[in-house]
């Protein structure tokens, strides 16, 4: 395939590693505005930042390539941007985190999720780790554990940050310096705690699941999350 890499930071430079190591080629690798190089692309992928993700995306859609988007902080857009492909026939992958691994673990917390509430002496908590360089907190990955949980445990209808409040799931966000990601779902009673927890130990795990999503989207029309990827759930 013919990728166009849209934000070509730490995490663009993986994903054109690995997408050279299996046989693709970059035809554009950006951080600016999008431009006119990108009609050469057969997919998108993009890791930007949340500002130019509507007109990115939009960009893309209008031109009928395919986008991997994988940058959080936009999704009050999403919606428009879900309408937007299905009007012009394109599509589009969204995920907060597209690691394989990580991608498996939301199902592991949904099921978890499922099992636990009906046990109501146990309260869950969730705690994620990032390093310095990741500016917002919680992360997209966490808050999608949480929304998870709340969709599928009737005790809980809200998550907050540092915050520990009736119905609310708190979230604690750290910062240390070199960790790629580190995300904890806990369940604690006074008898016992019950944790599942994924650690990534690069970003190679999040640029290769964006790579794989490409290959996965290329040739087909809709929009699509990473358990059509993986086929799963």
């Amino acid at each position: 395939m013919k990728i166009a890499l849209l934000g070509y930071g730490k995490m663009g430079k993986t994903i054109e590693a690995i997408a050279l190591e299996r046989g693709h080629t970059i035809v554009l690798k950006t951080s600016k505005t999008v431009n006119q190089a990108i009609k050469n692309a057969d997919v998108a992928i993009d890791f930007s930042i949340p500002g130019a993700a509507v007109n990115n995306i939009t960009h893309c859609i209008n031109h009928n390539i395919p986008v991997i988007y994988g940058t959080t902080g936009w999704l009050d857009q999403y919606d428009r941007m879900v309408q937007l492909c299905h009007e012009k026939q394109g599509a589009f992958i969204y995920a907060s985190n597209f690691s394989l691994g990580v991608n498996i673990f939301f199902q592991l917390n949904k099921s978890l999720a499922k099992m636990m509430a009906t046990l109501k002496d146990y309260a869950v908590s969730l705690e994620e780790i990032h390093h310095t360089q990741k500016l917002d907190a919680p992360s997209g990955t966490a808050i999608s554990l949480a929304n998870d949980i709340i969709k599928n445990h009737d005790s809980y209808n809200h998550w907050a940050l540092d915050q520990n409040q009736e119905k609310t799931i708190p979230i604690t966000a750290k910062r240390i310096e070199n960790v790629a990601g580190t995300h904890t779902v806990t369940y604690t009673s006074e008898v016992d705690t019950l944790e599942i927890k994924h650690t990534a130990h690069s970003r190679q795990g999040f640029a290769l699941g964006a790579v794989v999503a490409a290959e996965w989207l290329h040739g087909k029309v809709g929009v699509f999350t990473m358990k059509d990827v993986l086929n799963i759930g």
